[in-house]
């Protein structure tokens, strides 16, 4: 089994992490009953979906 020969360096660990960031949710989409902004796909907090209203409160 291959053991490294030396301790990977704090700066070359970070070189090689720096794609690994915290991401902005890309779905979000105008919500037209509430104006409100939403994740994609997703049932708003009033409980419509696509203009319909699917639960109730």
């Amino acid at each position: 089994m291959a053991v490294p020969k030396r301790r990977t360096s704090k700066a070359k660990q970070r070189k090689r992490r720096t794609h690994k960031g915290a991401n902005v949710p890309g779905g979000l989409s105008l919500d037209s009953s509430t104006g409100e902004y939403r994740i994609s796909h997703r049932i708003s907090k009033d409980g419509y979906y696509n203009g319909k209203k699917i639960l109730d409160k």
